[in-house]
């Protein structure tokens, strides 16, 4: 017990090691490209602290189970914009919507970020699905970069600047593998003190995968508090979301074939358009979300875990013998 408590705690020591590094790190790059942290953290960041749910996906596809990457998207999404957003915004007193982020591309990546549960309300994502995953990821990815050219800064910068940006991108990679070795070893001890408290299989698959693969984004909260950059926090949260998006259709076409899913995703379905809607909206006021609001929208995620756990009340009594 106390090896399994030593290791718990370790891990999350990594884990705050590790998102000081990557913040940091896509703070400097900002400066050396003269972009918003916001843009380098949705493109860069966000491809990173995706790799958890590519793990995920790729090992569901190796074991023939892939409604489980399905689900763990579904999940991830509704974790990011319910639970992560909102407490950012509690944390840090509030999120100011950044211009990269406003007009078009607001409503355009909250339609991306809920194309995950969308394309999965006919009970099963295929070819189709996964190419238009694929494409209005794509058309959003080249929309953010637009309005502050990432693509044309790193073809501009020289020889110096290059060796710097490397050494940034470097720091961000090294900050978020430290992030996920220690995140492996969190979601591995918390399944460890769940059998030992016999907690059902059901409550330990809503509560650890779909958060445990995003534990990486809940760290840079705590983090991104302490250094005071939420707009690199709040990046990387809305660009992993719509990462998530495309690791939904690539892994379905290298599955091969329609994943049919046995359970029914409606109460994600309306618990996350609900919550996204209600983000448009108080993103739109005032182009922040306040602290009252962050409240509002972990208020839908706290309703959306209750409704789960009444309507599968039988399995959250489930007890080892």
């Amino acid at each position: 017990m106390t090896i399994h408590i030593f290791i718990y705690i370790l891990s999350f020591v990594g884990i705050w090691i590790g998102s000081g590094i990557a913040i940091k790190a896509v703070e400097r790059l900002s400066r050396s490209l003269r972009m918003s942290s916001f843009t380098i953290s949705f493109l860069v960041l966000g491809l990173f602290t995706s790799m958890g749910e590519l793990s995920v996906g790729v090992n569901s596809i190796l074991e023939n189970d892939p409604e489980i990457y399905v689900g763990n998207l579904i999940g991830a999404s509704i974790v990011l914009f319910l639970l992560v957003v909102p407490l950012l915004a509690i944390v840090g007193n509030s999120i100011r919507i950044t211009p990269e982020f406003q007009g078009f591309n607001l409503p355009a990546s909250l339609v991306v970020a809920a194309l995950p549960v969308i394309l999965s309300m006919d009970g099963k994502v295929g070819k189709i699905d996964s190419i238009i995953a694929i494409v209005l990821f794509g058309c959003l990815i080249v929309s953010v970069q637009s309005k502050r050219g990432l693509a044309s800064k790193l073809t501009k910068i020289n020889h110096r600047e290059g060796v710097k940006v490397t050494k940034e991108l470097l720091k961000i990679l090294l900050g978020v593998i430290i992030i996920f070795i220690a995140s492996k070893y969190v979601v591995e001890q918390s399944l460890y003190f769940s059998n030992l408290l016999n907690i059902s299989p059901f409550l330990i698959s809503l509560l650890l995968i779909s958060i445990g693969t995003n534990v990486p984004e809940l760290s840079l909260v705590v983090r991104s508090a302490f250094m005071r950059c939420n707009q690199v926090a709040f990046g990387d949260y809305v660009g992993s979301a719509a990462f998530n998006t495309f690791l939904l259709g690539i892994l379905t076409l290298v599955y091969g074939k329609p994943v049919v899913l046995a359970n029914s995703y409606v109460i994600s379905f309306f618990f996350l358009i609900v919550g996204l809607i209600a983000f448009y909206y108080f993103a739109r006021t005032k182009n922040s979300i306040s602290r009252l609001e962050g409240l509002i929208l972990l208020g839908f995620y706290l309703l959306f875990l209750f409704t789960e756990i009444v309507l599968n009340r039988s399995l959250f009594f489930w007890i080892k013998y």
